[in-house]
């Protein structure tokens, strides 16, 4: 059975999602309007979320190279790139109805390209 968890999504308020379940799609989901143009395949970084609280140590290495090609790494993470876990808030960067911009395709249910996981800069590595 899936665990259930709540996420707090600042100025759309909580939201429920599946542990595990990409970000994008939870939040989709839960009714905000996030911006994806890349159909979730970090090609891009419209769908880009900053954390107030629970920002995984794990980032992929997609993830990784398109935030530092656009000069955003640690300052936003790509929330198709990111799998639900408890205590997560945050706040999307990009709506639809903020850009006057159409999302792309839909994101699959899996995080594409297939991960590589490293750990985040910045990440307490402490147990």
């Amino acid at each position: 059975m899936t665990q259930q968890l709540t996420v707090q999504v600042q100025g759309f308020g909580e939201i429920q999602a599946n542990a595990g379940e990409r970000l994008v799609l939870a939040l989709e989901r839960g009714g905000v309007d996030v911006l994806h143009r890349c159909g979730g395949a970090a090609r891009c970084t419209t769908c880009r979320v900053s954390f107030q609280e629970g920002e995984p140590d794990a980032i992929t290495a997609a993830e990784f190279d398109k935030l530092t090609e656009k000069g955003l790494l640690g300052q936003a993470r790509l929330s198709c790139q990111i799998e639900c876990a408890p205590g997560m808030s945050v706040t999307p960067l990009q709506t639809a109805s903020s850009s006057g911009l159409e999302p792309g395709k839909a994101p699959a249910e899996q995080i594409e390209p297939d991960p590589v996981w490293t750990t985040r800069p910045g990440a307490s590595t402490e147990g």
